[in-house]
């Protein structure tokens, strides 16, 4: 059997993260994965939320083999064949795809800053009227102490490209409220990432 990519990280964060979705998620839906990696996450997802149909997506074409052979591993039948998507492509999908929630994780501090806006708008589109996009990952706040350890991971991350970064969370939310969204939760999940769910604007 080929060894699939793994991410130790993912892997420490699936179960915090589900447990959080199962409060958060009705009982069933379609959910869109943006930038989905190695796999772990919506195979996970798929497992301990079987009324949900998961579409897996990834920019990079190489990623969607493994993708597919991690959920076919587990059997799964409610994780859809993955999908090439850019968040920065104009169109996502065809007028009226439409997503009960849209989870991403990880990206918007190992991406450019633009990324963020498209993110925002693409799942406007595509947001059901009832729908949430839930984010992941570590964020800056300005009345918020941030760890050294976040503080250190950022400096690395602008070592290694200087567009990427920690983002924070305020800017953040500017783009949301551009694109008609608003935070409705902000949920502290361990090692000082936050879980972050964004709704249509009333």
């Amino acid at each position: 059997m080929t060894e699939l990519p793994h991410s130790a990280p993912a892997e420490r964060n699936k179960q915090p993260i589900l447990e959080v979705l199962r409060q958060l998620l009705p009982g069933g839906g379609r959910a869109l994965e943006i930038a989905s990696g190695t796999g772990q996450h919506v195979v996970w997802f798929a497992a301990g939320l079987p009324h949900w149909s998961w579409q897996p997506t990834e920019p990079q074409g190489a990623a969607l083999a493994p993708i597919a052979a991690r959920a076919a591993q587990e059997g799964l039948s409610n994780v859809l064949p993955p999908l090439l998507l850019d968040v920065m492509a104009p169109r996502w999908f065809g007028e009226g795809t439409e997503f009960d929630a849209i989870y991403c994780a990880n990206m918007l501090h190992i991406s450019p800053w633009s990324t963020c806006a498209a993110l925002m708008q693409g799942s406007a589109r595509h947001l059901s009227s009832q729908g949430v996009l839930v984010t992941y990952g570590p964020y800056l706040e300005d009345e918020v102490h941030t760890s050294e350890g976040n503080l250190a991971f950022d400096q690395s991350l602008r070592a290694r490209d200087p567009a990427w970064g920690i983002r924070h969370l305020e800017d953040v939310e500017q783009q949301a409220q551009a694109a008609g969204l608003q935070l409705s939760q902000r949920l502290q999940m361990p090692a000082n990432n936050l879980l972050l769910v964004w709704s249509r604007s009333s």
